[in-house]
């Protein structure tokens, strides 16, 4: 026999007997029916049919989810937008409509990276995101995969000398600014730095108030009478012949640092600091440019009384979400050219909404909620391990015989299908239910005396059992403490239990 093929079949083997030997065969379950990805469980817990986002069955393997290809972390590739995500799950991946490839560093061809050159800009992207972004300034696509680094594609961006190209044109003294290779094309005089309205140029362009977006630049510029660019709109120069004949240095260029939004006499926007050049629109901007129709339109959001920067995520404060009540989701913002949009995280809260803070921006990510593990750990030490899971360890209370002083629960409570009579819902929350037997010792006048135990009496001890209740998923010990996110209290009232018990579920 094949060797290779003999050392496939005893692995295969050892898996099964093993499950033999445990009394039950596991299997990763692509999702179960308590609504949660890639876990290991018993094969009655595996979601059946199909899978809407693949069109295919939700898969089943009787071995370790770590084992599987569709539980792994790899590449994930969106499409649309030629971006590619490094070390992402596969399921996470899917639901944000990506494509997975089973390769954590992206070394795919679709991911592979070159030179897009951008009108007078460049960026170090796949081929993808280039026409993408081109797309978006309206200009033709110009991707060199002959440029290997980002530095050479940077470098390959600078634009050629650029100047004011005079010819003679139905008699007349006339200009075009542009650069030293096409005037050679029409053909003209070429004047390196200088702008068509330089009074010295003798040509029939002079200055004038009119002002104009440019495709692929962010800054208002002025315009001459021979429609040709000059320089940034400043409307302290509008009459500075100086500033009309050339090429102005942007570092002299008047500017507020702040990407001059709204600002009446400025032109100099800029993308990154949250404006851009637009038609001014009464309705929308706060100020009336001073000469010509365009304004450094503010890109910025405004959200529940909060200002957000073009460009920032945050979390959403939504109902419940902090408490992990049932029917509570974690949603994350994004403030996008002055518009806000909402993307919620899975449901059922398998992923949760992270934010961070880089020097006053704000960004935040859907991250998966790795609660699957958590009632399973037995030390403090495993429980606690962040790169692993999210659970937290809570002292002082053991639901199993063989763990430490303590129970490992989610930290972040998944959502549970309780209302679907299929639903293990049930099981998931009594796994928190326990009796604490407290013995009592009467002396000759009959007073009670606490002998063992005694620790189940007090609130606090009732008050970790619920906490534990609350945290394994959509369960209380008592519906009338839990509502949903709404406010809404639970329908199903538990049989009285007897003094001292708790962690009861409730639905």
């Amino acid at each position: 026999m094949n060797k290779k093929l003999f050392l496939i079949f005893g692995i295969v083997f050892a898996v099964l007997f093993l499950n033999f030997v445990s009394g039950e065969l596991t299997y990763c379950c692509e999702k179960t029916t308590d609504g949660a990805w890639c876990q290991n469980a018993e094969l009655s817990k595996c979601v059946e049919g199909t899978n809407p986002l693949t069109n295919q069955p939700f898969r089943k393997v009787p071995t370790s989810c770590e084992s599987t290809s569709y539980c792994k972390k790899g590449c994930c590739y969106d499409s649309l937008e030629g971006t590619c995500m490094e070390n992402t799950p596969q399921k996470v991946c899917e639901e944000n409509k990506g494509i997975w490839e089973d390769n954590k560093q992206c070394e795919i061809p679709q991911c592979e990276l070159g030179c897009c050159l951008i009108g007078e800009q460049a960026a170090f992207v796949s081929q993808t995101r280039c026409k993408r972004l081109s797309g978006m300034y309206g200009l033709e696509v110009n991707f060199r995969k002959d440029i290997a680094n980002e530095v050479q594609c940077i470098l390959a961006s600078t634009s050629e000398d650029k100047g004011a190209c005079v010819f003679e044109q139905e008699f007349e003294r006339t200009c075009k600014f542009t650069s030293q290779k096409e005037c050679k094309l029409i053909p003209g005089e070429f004047f390196k730095g200088y702008l068509c309205s330089a009074p010295t140029l003798n040509t029939k362009c002079g200055m004038s108030e009119k002002t104009s977006c440019i495709d692929g630049k962010d800054e208002i510029f002025f315009i001459d009478t021979c429609g040709n660019i000059a320089n940034i709109y400043d409307a302290n120069k509008i009459k500075d012949q100086e500033y009309w004949t050339k090429i102005a240095d942007e570092k002299n260029v008047c500017d507020d640092k702040n990407g001059n939004v709204d600002s009446a006499k400025c032109g100099k926007c800029d993308y990154y600091l949250g404006s851009t050049c637009k038609n001014y629109n009464s309705a929308i901007d706060n100020s009336k440019p001073t000469y010509g129709n365009n304004i450094c339109r503010d890109l910025s959001c405004e959200w529940e009384g909060v200002e957000y920067q073009h460009g920032e995520t945050w979390c959403a404060n939504s109902k419940g979400i902090k408490e992990n009540l049932p029917g509570s989701r974690y949603f994350r913002l994004v403030c996008y050219n002055s518009d806000v949009t909402i993307e919620p995280c899975s449901d059922f809260r398998q992923e949760r909404c992270i934010q961070d803070d880089i020097n006053g921006f704000k960004t935040a990510a859907c991250r998966a909620n790795m609660w699957q593990e958590c009632s399973s750990i037995k030390t403090q030490r495993d429980c606690e391990n962040i790169d692993k899971r999210d659970c937290v360890w809570i002292k002082g209370i053991k639901l199993q015989k063989d763990s430490e002083n303590g129970a490992c629960v989610p930290k972040f409570s998944p959502g549970l299908d309780f209302w679907n009579s299929d639903s293990d819902a049930g099981s998931v929350c009594s796994s928190a239910s326990t009796t604490c037997v407290v013995t009592f010792e009467k002396d000759l006048t009959g007073k009670e005396k606490c002998l063992e135990n005694c620790e189940c009496l007090e609130s606090s001890w009732k008050n970790k059992m619920h906490n534990i209740c609350t945290s394994l998923g959509d369960c209380a010990s008592n519906v009338t403490i839990v509502k949903n996110y709404i406010g809404i209290g639970g329908y199903y009232i538990p049989a009285p239990k007897s003094k001292g018990s708790g962690g009861n579920s409730s639905k």
